[in-house]
């Protein structure tokens, strides 16, 4: 459970309130300014600590952020697939040991799992 601080909400391990603020962006129907977010998280979180989740988020690629009025509106780069994906690729691109760990992963993969690669890398079979 989190801690209360006072005037603030609960404190929460680190990521989490990046992969709550970032649901949220998903969720949205357009870029957010950090107003919005702040409004639609409840208020739990101060406007300026919400400044800096945003700005680290961009900073990490995370999201993009366009001028809107005096402030940046944010949306996520890619869908919760897409994020998935580039994780994966960020551990694959760190391994000297590619063919390895391609190797294992694909021993690892279930049937349907192995059978729906195949389709997707080879589209005409």
């Amino acid at each position: 459970m989190g801690i209360r601080t006072p005037g603030h909400g609960p404190k929460r391990p680190n990521g989490a309130r990046e992969a709550e603020i970032l649901e949220l962006l998903q969720r949205a129907d357009d870029a957010l300014t950090p107003r919005e977010v702040t409004e639609r998280l409840g208020n739990e979180l101060a406007y300026n600590s919400v400044v800096t989740i945003l700005t680290r988020m961009h900073t990490k690629q995370l999201l993009t952020r366009t001028p809107r009025g005096r402030a940046y509106a944010y949306a996520p780069v890619t869908d919760d697939p897409g994020f998935a994906a580039r994780r994966m690729r960020s551990v694959l691109e760190e391994r000297s040991d590619r063919q390895d760990v391609l190797a294992r992963f694909a021993d690892e993969l279930s049937t349907t799992d192995a059978d729906l690669l195949r389709q997707l890398l080879d589209p005409g079979q």
